[in-house]
């Protein structure tokens, strides 16, 4: 009777870790701080050999953290860049926020102003951008007001997503309902877009048309989000208290905890695109995950 009470509760107890066990998070993993030699971390996104760029905006400087574990600086100044993308060629795109406009940055770090202005209007601010498979690009233009700035009052009338087409020249607005969008990211079959109403506390998912429109607007959960990403499995990464985490049908899955006044940002990298890294405050964490990220990310 003895060996079978114990095998009974260790079976329970065998059972019960099993189902603290995270779905997406390696076993054991907790976030590990990688520096924190920073003034406020945005924008991280993986090239295709698994390094991690991200943004030190109050720096203004974008910093390298190699597949290897090193960090070095990729670019100062760097146009206060904010949220950042790689294209299929090895460009990383920028929301420089210095000036209000787009760039395309080279590897050696040449930079070239796309985009800059609206319907001859200065750009609010752009924040986060994502491009998808075939080229075309999107990003939000919210508008916080910067120190920095030099410039007058708020030349838009509102604060949108916008889609660049991938010719480089058709500049399309492509939401006019939203009250302050910010970060977005798409899935890698470029079919979906998700963008965070950070004003309105709320995240909606959209179907992206071939001409780069976004059709039948839905709900996708009741929380906005500074920046966002995808992993393999379709779930959404949203940040601000830590890290939230949403599967495709937007129901919660997962919150990752982060020891930092504010979680800014989320990308999947390294050589097996299995480590979450998250900008938070004046610090880069890294987290091995179960899942992977996407491509399109």
């Amino acid at each position: 009777m003895k060996s079978i009470a114990l095998f009974t509760l260790l079976s329970a107890m065998t059972f019960s870790v099993a189902a603290a066990e995270s779905k997406i998070i390696a076993p054991g993993e907790n976030p590990q701080k990688l520096s924190g030699e920073f003034e406020f971390t945005e924008g991280p996104a993986c090239d295709a050999e698994g390094n991690i760029f991200f943004t030190d905006q109050p720096k203004d400087r974008i910093m390298k953290w190699s597949a290897e574990g090193k960090l070095t600086t990729f670019l100062q100044p760097s146009g206060r860049a904010n949220g950042l993308c790689f294209d299929n060629k090895g460009n990383l795109w920028a929301c420089a926020d210095e000036k209000n406009e787009l760039w395309s940055i080279d590897s050696s770090g040449k930079h070239t102003v796309v985009v800059k202005e609206y319907k001859g209007k200065l750009l609010n601010g752009p924040n986060d951008v994502w491009l998808r498979p075939d080229g075309g690009l999107y990003f939000s233009d919210p508008f916080y007001k910067r120190d920095y700035w030099k410039r007058g009052p708020k030349e838009q009338d509102g604060e949108h997503v916008y889609y660049l087409a991938p010719d480089r020249k058709n500049l399309a607005r492509v939401t006019e309902d939203l009250k302050q969008p910010n970060g977005l990211i798409g899935t890698s079959d470029g079919k979906l877009l998700y963008v965070a109403d950070i004003g309105a506390r709320k995240t909606y998912r959209f179907n992206i048309q071939p001409d780069g429109s976004l059709t039948e607007k839905k709900l996708f959960c009741e929380m906005g989000s500074d920046g966002m990403t995808i992993d393999s499995e379709g779930n959404i990464y949203l940040t601000g208290k830590g890290v939230s985490v949403f599967d495709p049908a937007g129901k919660k899955i997962e919150q990752i905890n982060i020891p930092e006044g504010w979680t800014a940002n989320v990308c999947f990298g390294g050589k097996d695109r299995q480590t979450l890294f998250i900008t938070a405050s004046k610090s880069i964490y890294g987290l091995k995950m179960r899942v992977k990220g996407v491509d399109s990310q």
